[in-house]
């Protein structure tokens, strides 16, 4: 597979658009694109993932910790961590879950 990630994005007005890229045994890959002012309240993953943000600003709050999300940032999560997110602009980030 050989995919141009950027010309995947697509914010919607409000909210979440989610696109899954990948789906496999050992991971599945999802494209996050967060409208301006989206919240995702706290909730957990039964998987371990790896969050990489596109672009976009954003707060990424990770077990009691804020991270910011910004270009080329990489976020190691634990599988049960508690975490949410808010986009302060439009964000667009992977999800890979493995």
């Amino acid at each position: 597979m050989n995919l141009e990630i950027k010309k995947l994005i697509e914010y919607p007005k409000k909210g979440v658009l989610s696109k899954v890229i990948e789906k496999t045994k050992k991971a599945d890959i999802t494209l996050f694109c967060m409208a301006e002012g989206t919240e995702i309240s706290e909730h957990t993953s039964t998987r371990q993932g790896i969050i990489y943000v596109i672009e976009g600003n954003g707060i990424f709050h990770l077990e009691g910790k804020d991270i910011k999300m910004e270009e080329g940032r990489l976020i190691l999560m634990k599988e049960n961590a508690v975490h949410s997110l808010k986009a302060e602009k439009n964000t667009a980030f992977l999800l890979i879950l493995n």
